[in-house]
């Protein structure tokens, strides 16, 4: 009984909830930088979660607000493990999904509750963020050698030798999580009043946009200037203005981007036309397993048997390319559509609050975090950034942010 009566001291004390929170802190902290490093944290926050939830009676889990398209996404996504052609592999990425994806959600919905909370999570971030581009410059500054890597064809592009990508694992995946950097600083820059702060913020997003251009993904570049194009029409036409003059000056300081950039509609490189290929196969792939999918993760398993571009054995194709193909085929129309209602439910929410946020801060961070998941979703249709599990615990996270500032400040 006094060991009981312990635990349940300890579940309801103020240094569990602070542990909890330094926990998500931490996990915040190190998405970009270690993945082992940030699941780590995450477990640590369930396990003190799991505590206060089984033994403080004052601790309640709350429903949030898209809580049945999660369960649909989560109960298809297991059925898929019954029609997969390798069932275990299928399991495990089903017990990843569940444990990583999900949990890092529930962590941030059920113990965050105050401002100051939420602002010390975007600071979490935005440090971790500017130790990834400063070390971007530092690869590209001090050279990186990407001849021997598949992330360019060699033929079309001969002068691309530097594709930065950081602490992350390609420079796909970098320019998409940086698009998110620059959405996030652009909410703050434009509602933020203080101008010594949104000079920071400007430099900030410079080099920023500056690490995006070392990576030349043509999509995350033109997903960013899509976004901020569309800001300054829409809010505030000096952005315009700034956005020309520093894709010009990019473009003409760097004639590899700029040619790269001008294939972005033709097939003169591989890339361009194995998606094409891909997304072919994909999209028949779905009508032949409408219901329940291939299974999770099992698209590098199938894929072989709808290819009609590579025919090559030894090259293992892991994902669609596209985040909305990638997801109806392997987990099914049902399941897919319902990570989908998730996932852009939240992007309608931020974009759209229904409350007055208290301050300039929560304001411009709401803002910033729509246009981010905004980016996710454009650079979804021609890459599947969520893959890769960082960016998917990100964005995980992200949702469940904009639930608290939603509903809880």
């Amino acid at each position: 009984m006094k060991y009981l009566s312990g635990l349940k001291r300890l579940a309801s004390s103020r240094a569990v909830k602070d542990t909890i929170y330094l926990s998500i802190l931490m996990e915040a902290f190190f998405i970009g930088l270690s993945q082992t490093t940030a699941i780590v944290f995450m477990g640590i926050g369930i396990a003190l979660f799991l505590l206060r939830w089984w033994k403080d009676p004052n601790f309640h889990v709350k429903r949030t607000t898209f809580h049945w398209p999660i369960i649909v996404y989560l109960l298809c996504s297991a059925a898929s493990i019954l029609v997969s052609p390798d069932k275990m592999y299928t399991l495990t990425i089903w017990f990843v999904l569940v444990v990583i994806y999900l949990l890092t959600y529930v962590l941030v919905t059920q113990n965050m509750e105050t401002p100051r909370q939420v602002r010390l999570l975007a600071y979490s971030l935005g440090a971790s963020a500017a130790i990834i581009v400063a070390y971007g410059f530092f690869q590209f500054i001090f050279g990186i050698d990407t001849s021997e890597m598949k992330w360019v064809d060699g033929e079309a592009f001969p002068e691309l030798s530097k594709r930065v990508f950081s602490t992350l694992e390609n420079p796909n995946i970098l320019a998409a999580y940086l698009d998110v950097v620059v959405c996030v600083l652009l909410g703050l820059f434009g509602t933020l009043s203080d101008k010594r702060l949104r000079i920071a913020i400007g430099v900030a997003m410079v080099c920023t946009l500056g690490c995006i251009a070392m990576t030349y993904a043509r999509g995350a570049c033109l997903t960013i200037a899509v976004i901020m194009a569309g800001y300054g029409v829409l809010k505030d036409k000096r952005i315009l203005v700034a956005v020309a003059v520093l894709v010009a000056g990019f473009l003409l300081l760097n004639p590899v981007l700029f040619e790269r950039m001008s294939t972005m509609f033709t097939v003169v490189d591989t890339s361009s036309e194995m998606r094409i290929a891909m997304w072919e196969s994909t999209i028949q792939m779905i009508l032949d397993h409408p219901l329940l999918g291939i299974g999770g993760g099992a698209y590098s398993l199938v894929y072989p048997i709808y290819d009609t571009y590579i025919v090559d054995g030894s090259v293992t194709l892991v994902h669609a390319h596209n985040i909305y193909l990638n997801y109806l085929a392997e987990i099914g129309i049902v399941g897919g559509c319902a990570f989908l209602v998730f996932f852009l439910g939240y992007t309608v929410t931020a974009l759209h609050p229904q409350k007055i946020m208290p301050d300039e801060f929560s304001k411009g961070l709401m803002l910033g975090l729509g246009l981010g998941l905004v980016s996710v979703a454009l650079n979804g249709l021609t890459d599947d950034v969520l893959y890769n599990v960082p960016s998917s615990m990100l964005l995980w996270m992200i949702c469940g942010l904009v639930y608290v500032m939603k509903e809880k400040i």
